[in-house]
Formats: structure tokens, C-alpha cells, sequence
């Protein structure tokens, strides 16, 4: 419908001139319905006049984030210390445009749990007689794709985790739950009861009036300037009213906190990006019933809520419009952007479609305000890499009341105990490099994100803007030989290479199907062949997947290990063994030339850390992290080095490739003239060898699957000529290229955890069957050593386990997969999560990895045994489908030959 056809659905009203901080209708209509409690806004606090000198915690930004952060400091008994820094008035900022929304359950676990523990933080505002406008009207989520009710019963699934109750809906339930709701076009919906809404300017003030009381200290109408810093941790803030002293420094700054960031010397990457983002407002809609529930249209891309007797509506649509992309035009504060009805026409179209009864409301107006993104779409928090004791909360993609309560017991949990209260590795700023805070990235970048917070939440999903930034010297022979590229730390590395044909009738194929041939084509229109899954089902790579799995596992096959995180140790004496051994849990004090895996522990015996370690020399070694553990793992070591040893990230200076599988020995054999068998080069060992015309490679006997192989080390300047030789070479021996798809599942087989995915900073290796690994008999000390004798002693309260689906009641055709994050029962009773899964292509069946734990007493986790694990009967659910699984503390035996399912009988045939 055109744009003005549906401007004219709304009968417009001259709207009121707007100053540079009008509010949204719902934060002015802060109507208390309960004269038992007290509007913050109506007994303010009074602020300080006067900057204090100093201060052990200084923050920046006074929204509802701010002020949460300032009271969970102030009731751990820090609050005379802390000092709140705001540039206009204490809820001025992006609160003002917020819409009130409390959305507790998220597709994501992380954010579900922060948004829980907001919940719980306003209730006690209330208990303590403030108003915080929260009304438990339940929230409506309807479907008109298949796949969202999928998603929908993933999240029904998972929500036994949280506690939370909710229920899948048909379309004449959803009806009855909205009666202004079409339903014509929907195949269902979902129902949670606990959600609502709530007043966030209310709650921002509740907050602060809170915080003063118990000593902190709130400065209105007060810039930063400067965060100085002396040996890398921050030392006091330059403010437009003085200099304060300080040990802690907050960026809470909203969309200001990138540039906030590039205060410092050095300076915080803060990597977000403002968007435009619109809220409807009509004017007051007769007998628009008040317990109206918050309705989330996902697939029309749009929400609304009753407010006050008015419709408040709006939506995240597909392709954003970035605000202020020239950082001169970022304004001092907060204010109202211009409209853009052309930009907003999609929503508007969906709106109308989706609730008929708006065409006949007045419409008020339709407010602009910018809104921050990140570059991944999660929110960044957490202690900078950059700077010690400097802690960042940003880009909240406009989810800011419903995660505000949350992300301040998050912060300051970290700031007191110096951890967050539960593994934050997905929201971490630590996932962060340097590149993600390109300007010209993000503004490409945040185009696209906004939109997520709508989109199918499918495994695997990729970006299309910001791509081919990060590539290894082998990238274009890469394309051209057929692979898909999925990015990590901004790294491009093949997940799975397009098919052309099926290089054998034993496959089970006597052609390819039509999801599998769309595979094979996609991403040839587009500059870079992206690998994307979108489906719940059995992914379109997975005959791709399943010949390199073959490969890797009977013949050869050839990786890229480039994107994996590369660290270079080195002392002029024995400082650099001492400080191995003071981080790692295993002992690296090794023959040169020998290679061992390790954990780097917290002194709570958690995983920051997960290498491989290879001793180059009496005084050097190199680290091999996952991708995703570059930043992270560097400044781990960066923190605790001391000042004999150097350290350089040395991820982008090789090439990484890895020849795997039963003939990699004989290919090696094809490109050097060195000795291979098990005496000269035996496994876990390195050395510097000749690799065809190549001098001096780094060639290690290793790789990080179990599979036989060899992992060389490539100055990018030879990269080209040993990838060459490799595959002449490899043309004997059936050489097939092969992805992370097929990598994954051949680890995953193995029972390998892997960081990130299964271990986390609340990980043990006592809980992961990883104790051998450990120097636990030496008198070595190393950081978490304590934690982890405790454990020894007296027990772990989860264990590591792997569960095997059986392929009789999960048919892997034609029932949707476990992706990750299914509930676990034990006897009918929830006992764990899932963390990663694969196909398992020698098993020929679906392989589950994740934790357990025992329940048993009052609901709260307990010593478990490994007798948990053998004696009960348990289930994976999968989409509101509990599957039969058999549970295992190690891995099988596996097969020599490999097998799956043949699509035709859904037999098991072999592959070879």
C-alpha cells in the first residue's frame, strides 16, 4: 500500500513543537495506580553541587544502566565510594525514548538470565515502596512461518532453565489472549504470562534516589573529558567541572560510549553505532482494554503495547538507517531525530495489517530517537582489554529497562568480586578486536543488525555487510575452490566446500536434492560465497559436510587454521618457564620441541584460557587458541606478564593449514625430505622443517580434532607456494579440502570440549574429565590450584557428559536437529543444558555435548557422582520433543568405516 494511502488509516493531529528532550507519551504518563508508592520523579534526591577529588568508582552516564550500576555498588557497601557522573539530568539519556518493555524470555540464555535478574531488582524497588510502573500484562509473541513456531517451542523448551512459565498457542488462542489481533494469516503463537511493562524513568529515578541514599554521590550536568591511566589501569577522570581521582572507571554512556571511549589514552574500543529507531503514538483509542498484552508480530517485524488508553507501537525492520554518521554531528544530549514516514512505511504497513483497529486511531505522533548497535547485535560489557579496571555497558539495542537491572548486578559483581556472577563470554567486550570499531564497518555493519532482534534465530546465521575484511594469502584459492565462508574475530574460514557432483553412488545419492543443489549455487551472485544454514532441519552442507568428514577421518584432507589465535612468548632467561607455570594448570615445562594442551586458570579454577602449547626453545614458547580467544587470551597474558617477558600476538603473521587423516603422513612425505616415522618425528612434537621450496615452516605433529596429522605454520610470504604444493602433492592420495563443519563434528565425535561452547571462566577441568591435564601431583604452583584440590577433595556439582541420540526415535531426515542449548532430563527431571552438537558421521547418529547436574536437593545442585550419569534414563529435548539418549562420561569406540543416515531408507549405508 502506498504511504500516503496508509497515513491516511491514522487520522493525524498537528503535533506539538518537540523541544531537544521531549519525552515519550509513556514517560510522561507516569500515572501511579497504587497511592501506596512513591513516584521517584515527584521526591528526587538532591544531587551534589560539587565534583568530589575523588573516588573509587566513577560512572559515566546517569540511565536507568547508570543508576542500576551505582546501587548494586552501593548495597555491596561501596556506595560513599562511588561517584555518578551525568551529562544533562539523571534519566536524561536514551531512557526517555524507551518504550517500558519487559520481555523477560530471549532466545538467548545469556540475556534471558540478565533480564530475570532485572526483574527481580524492580519488584524489590516496589517491596520498598517505589513506583516502577511494572504491570504483568503477559506478553504475546504470534507466527505466521513455520520455523518461528519452532523457535517459539525452543523457547518453551528452554524456559524450564529460567523458571519461567509460558505456553505455545493456536490462532484461536491467540484470539482469545487479543482479541485485536488477525489471525487469518498466522499458524500460532506463544504466551508468556510473567512479562509486561514497566515505567523506566521511574525505575532509572527509583534507582538513583536509592543510590544517594546509601552515599553515592550523582553530579548533573557534568561531561567527561579524559580517563587518564598509568600502568594500564585507570588512575582518575578529566570532567567539564574538575579532575576526580579514581581506581574504577564505568562507560554506561549510551551511544556516547564509543566516543567516551576514545578518551583514554590508549584509547577503549567501544565498537556500536546509533540507528534510527520509531515509536508509534496514537492518541487516547476508547475501550482499548488496559491489560492489553505487549504483542510481538516477528515476522512483520513490529511490536505494540497499550499505553494508557493509547497504542504505542514499533518494530525493528529489516534494513536500518544508521543516525549521526559523521561523529560532529553527535549531539552534546539527548535528542528527537526528524521522521522519516518513507523509512517507517514497512512497519506501518505491518502494523496495520496485523491489529485493523489502529486505522481508526488518532495518531499523536511519530517519535525518532537513536538507538546504539553493535557490530554482532549482542550487548558489550565488561572490563576493557585496553585498560585495567575500566568496565563498559553498551549497546543495548534498545532493550535497555528490560536488561538495565541485570547488567548493574553484572557490572558490579564484576567490580566487587571481581567476576561477573555467571560466564559472559558471549556479551564480553573481549570478543571485540580493533577492526570491529571501524567507523566506516559499523555504520555498513549496523544496517543489517537492528533487524535481528526480529529475524529467525537459525544456527550458524552470518552477516552479509562488513565481510572479506580479515583473510589468510590462500583466501582467493580458497573461493575458487568452491568454499563457503563463515567469519570469526572478523576472520574469513571455510565452513563447508560447495559440491558439484557426488564423488561416489555409495554416498546414498543418486543426485543431489533440491536443498542440496541450492547449497552447492549459493553465494555465486555475490561477491563472497557466504555458508549459511537457515533451518532447523538437516542444513543444506550436510552431504558437503559429511565427504570432508570422510576425508579427514579415511583418507586426507586439507583445513584452514589461519583465523586460530597465535601467541609468541619469549625471555632472555628462564622467566618465560616460570610464568608458563605460574598460568598454566598443566605442566609446561617441557623438552624443546615437545607440545602440550593446558587450561589457563582463574583462581576459581574456571577456563580463561584453552591452548595448545609448543616449546620453541629453552626460553620461548607459542600458544594455539581458538579464533574467538585472541583478544581474551592476550590480555590474560598481557595482565599477569611481567616485565622480562614479551609477548607478541602473532595470529596474523602465519598462515595456519592442516593435512589430517590416515594419509597425511604419506602425503608429507611428497613435500619434504626430512624423516617422518614415530622416532624422528614423533606426535605432540615440532620443528622447523623444509616444506617443498619453503624453508624453515613450523610444522607440528599434531592436530586439534585426534585425528593423525600435521598443522604447518606458514610466514604468509610462502603461504601460496606450500598451499600449492599441498594439493599437487595431495592428488595421489584423493586430497579433499574441508571445512569447520566437518572439523566440528569430527572434534565433537571425540568427546574434545572446546571453549567458548563448552568450557567457560566457570568451567573446570574437574568437571570436564579434564584432571589429567592438570599438575595437581606436583608442588608446582599455578593460579586456581586451590579451587580446583577443593574439588578434588569434596566433589564437582556438574559433569561433562556426551549423549547419544538414538537414530530410531530421532530420525536425523526428517526431525529437526539439536543445535545447541536443549534442556537435559534425567528420569523425567531437568538436569542440564546442552552446549554443542553435531551429526556424528561415524556413529550415524546425532552426538549432543553439555553438562548435568543433580537437582535433587531443594532444587539446588549438589555433588554429583559419575553414578548419576550410569544409572539414569535420559531425554534431550528438541523442540518441545523429548528424544531418548544414551549418556556417557567418555567417548565410544568408533567405527573405521563412516556411516549415515541413507535418505532413501533411513538405514544406516557407508559412505565408502
Amino acid at each position: 500500500m502506498p504511504r500516503t494511502s496508509l497515513l491516511k488509516c491514522l487520522t493525524q493531529v498537528t503535533a506539538p513543537h518537540h523541544s531537544a528532550r521531549c519525552m515519550s507519551t509513556y514517560i510522561q504518563a507516569s500515572i501511579n495506580s497504587s497511592r501506596s508508592l512513591v513516584n521517584a520523579s515527584e521526591n528526587r534526591r538532591p544531587t551534589a553541587k560539587a565534583l568530589p577529588s575523588k573516588a573509587r568508582v566513577v560512572i559515566c552516564g546517569g540511565g536507568a544502566q547508570g543508576a542500576a550500576i551505582a546501587y548494586k555498588l552501593a548495597e555491596a557497601g561501596w556506595g560513599s565510594d562511588v561517584l555518578l557522573i551525568e551529562q544533562s539530568e539523571l534519566g536524561g539519556g536514551t531512557t526517555w525514548h524507551a518504550t517500558g518493555l519487559m520481555g523477560i524470555l530471549k532466545p538467548s540464555p545469556l540475556e534471558t538470565r540478565i533480564a530475570v535478574m532485572s526483574r527481580d531488582l524492580y519488584l524489590q524497588l516496589e517491596e520498598r515502596g517505589w513506583y516502577t510502573g511494572f504491570k504483568q500484562c503477559g506478553s504475546l509473541y504470534v507466527a505466521k512461518k513455520k520455523d518461528r513456531m519452532y523457535q517459539y517451542k525452543k523457547m518453551v523448551s528452554c524456559a524450564v532453565q529460567h523458571n519461567i512459565e509460558c505456553k505455545i498457542l493456536t490462532p484461536d488462542q491467540v484470539k482469545q489472549y487479543c482479541g485485536l489481533v488477525r489471525t487469518e494469516d498466522l499458524l500460532g503463537g506463544l504466551w508468556i504470562p510473567g512479562d509486561g511493562v514497566a515505567n523506566p524513568w521511574e525505575i532509572c529515578l527509583a534507582l538513583g534516589c536509592e543510590a544517594i541514599d546509601k552515599g553515592v554521590q550523582v553530579v548533573e550536568h557534568c561531561t567527561v573529558n579524559a580517563i587518564k591511566q598509568e600502568g594500564g589501569k585507570v588512575t582518575a577522570v578529566e570532567t567539564s567541572k574538575g579532575m576526580v581521582e579514581c581506581e574504577y572507571f564505568v562507560n554506561s554512556a549510551g551511544y556516547w560510549s564509543r566516543h567516551v571511549g576514545e578518551m583514554s589514552t590508549p584509547s577503549v574500543a567501544v565498537p556500536i553505532h546509533p540507528c534510527e529507531h520509531y515509536h508509534l503514538h496514537t492518541k487516547p483509542v476508547p475501550d482499548l482494554p488496559p491489560d492489553t498484552p505487549v504483542v510481538r508480530d516477528p515476522d512483520g517485524f513490529v511490536y505494540f503495547r497499550e499505553n494508557e488508553g493509547r497504542f504505542l507501537a514499533g518494530g525493528f525492520e529489516p534494513k536500518a538507517k544508521p543516525a549521526y554518521t559523521d561523529d560532529d554531528n553527535l549531539p552534546e544530549t539527548r535528542a528527537e531525530l526528524s521522521e522519516d514516514w518513507d523509512h517507517f512505511n514497512l512497519l506501518l504497513e505491518n502494523l496495520l495489517h496485523r491489529v485493523p483497529t489502529m486505522k481508526n486511531a488518532i495518531l499523536e505522533r511519530l517519535s525518532n530517537g537513536a538507538e546504539a548497535f553493535s557490530p554482532d547485535g549482542q550487548w558489550i560489557l565488561g572490563q576493557a582489554p585496553e585498560l585495567e579496571n575500566y568496565y563498559v555497558a553498551a549497546g543495548m539495542r534498545s532493550n535497555g529497562i528490560a536488561s538495565a537491572g541485570g547488567v548493574g548486578t553484572v557490572i558490579a559483581d564484576w567490580i566487587v568480586g571481581g567476576r561477573p556472577p555467571f560466564d559472559m563470554y558471549g556479551l564480553d567486550i573481549a570478543r571485540c578486536l580493533g577492526m570491529h570499531n571501524n567507523k566506516r564497518f559499523l555504520r555498513d555493519r549496523v544496517r543489517e543488525v537492528p533487524g535481528m532482534t526480529f529475524a529467525l534465530n537459525y544456527p550458524h546465521s552470518e552477516f552479509s555487510t562488513g565481510r572479506a575484511l580479515r583473510t589468510s594469502p590462500i583466501f582467493p584459492k580458497l573461493q575458487l575452490a568452491g568454499a563457503q565462508f563463515g567469519q570469526v574475530m572478523g576472520y574469513e574460514r571455510p565452513m563447508f566446500f560447495k559440491l558439484k557432483k557426488p564423488q561416489s553412488l555409495d554416498l546414498g545419492l543418486l543426485g543431489l536434492d533440491a536443498q542440496e543443489e541450492a547449497a552447492s549455487s549459493q553465494g555465486e551472485s555475490l561477491k563472497l560465497p557466504i555458508a549459511k544454514t537457515e533451518t532447523f532441519y538437516r542444513p543444506p552442507w550436510f552431504q558437503a559436510a559429511a565427504e570432508e568428514f570422510q576425508a579427514s577421518r579415511e583418507a586426507v584432507s586439507l583445513c584452514d587454521y589461519s583465523s586460530f589465535a597465535k601467541m609468541d612468548l619469549w625471555s632472555g632467561g628462564r622467566e618465560v618457564v616460570d610464568f608458563m607455570q605460574k598460568l598454566c594448570s598443566n605442566d609446561v615445562d617441557i623438552p624443546v620441541g615437545h607440545i602440550v594442551h593446558t587450561g589457563m586458570q582463574n583462581k576459581w579454577g574456571g577456563y580463561e584460557n584453552d591452548c595448545s602449547v609448543a616449546r620453541l626453545a629453552e626460553n620461548r614458547y607459542m600458544l594455539m587458541s581458538p579464533s574467538i580467544q585472541q583478544m581474551r587470551s592476550y590480555t590474560w597474558l598481557r595482565r599477569h606478564l611481567p616485565k622480562e617477558v614479551v609477548l607478541q600476538d602473532v595470529t596474523s603473521l602465519y598462515t595456519a593449514l592442516c593435512v589430517m587423516g590416515p594419509f597425511s603422513r604419506a602425503l608429507m612425505s611428497r613435500l619434504t625430505p626430512d624423516s617422518l616415522d614415530s622416532r624422528s618425528f614423533p606426535f605432540f612434537t615440532t620443528r622447523f622443517m623444509d616444506i617443498a621450496c619453503a624453508p624453515d615452516i613450523l610444522t607440528m605433529n599434531m592436530t586439534h580434532t585426534g585425528e593423525l596429522g600435521y598443522v604447518f605454520y606458514i610466514p604468509n610470504e610462502f603461504a601460496i607456494h606450500v598451499y600449492d604444493a599441498i594439493i599437487e602433492a595431495g592428488k595421489e592420495f584423493g586430497l579433499k579440502h574441508c571445512g569447520y563443519y566437518a572439523q566440528r563434528a569430527v572434534r565433537i565425535e571425540k568427546f574434545y570440549a572446546f571453549w567458548g561452547q563448552d568450557l567457560d571462566s566457570y568451567t573446570t577441568p574437574m568437571e570436564c574429565g579434564r584432571a589429567f591435564r592438570c599438575k595437581m601431583k606436583s608442588d608446582i604452583p599455578f593460579i586456581g590450584r586451590e579451587f580446583l584440590q577443593d574439588q578434588l577433595d569434596n566433589g564437582v556439582q556438574k559433569l561433562f557428559v556426551m549423549l547419544l541420540l538414538d537414530p530410531v526415535d530421532h530420525n536425523t531426515d526428517l526431525d529437526p536437529w539439536p543445535w545447541g542449548g536443549e534442556p537435559i532430563y534425567r528420569d523425567d527431571k531437568f538436569c542440564g543444558t546442552v552446549t554443542t552438537t553435531s551429526y556424528g558421521f561415524s556413529l550415524g547418529k546425532q552426538v549432543c555435548l553439555g553438562f548435568v547436574q543433580d537437582f535433587s536437593s531443594n532444587g539446588e545442585a549438589g555433588i554429583i557422582s559419575q553414578d548419576f550419569v550410569k544409572t539414569g534414563n535420559f531425554e534431550v529435548d528438541i523442540f518441545g520433543v523429548r528424544y531418548p539418549a544414551q549418556c556417557r562420561l567418555n567417548p565410544p569406540v568408533l567405527p573405521k568405516k563412516v556411516t549415515r543416515p541413507d535418505k532413501h531408507s533411513h538405514r544406516n549405508s557407508n559412505l565408502v
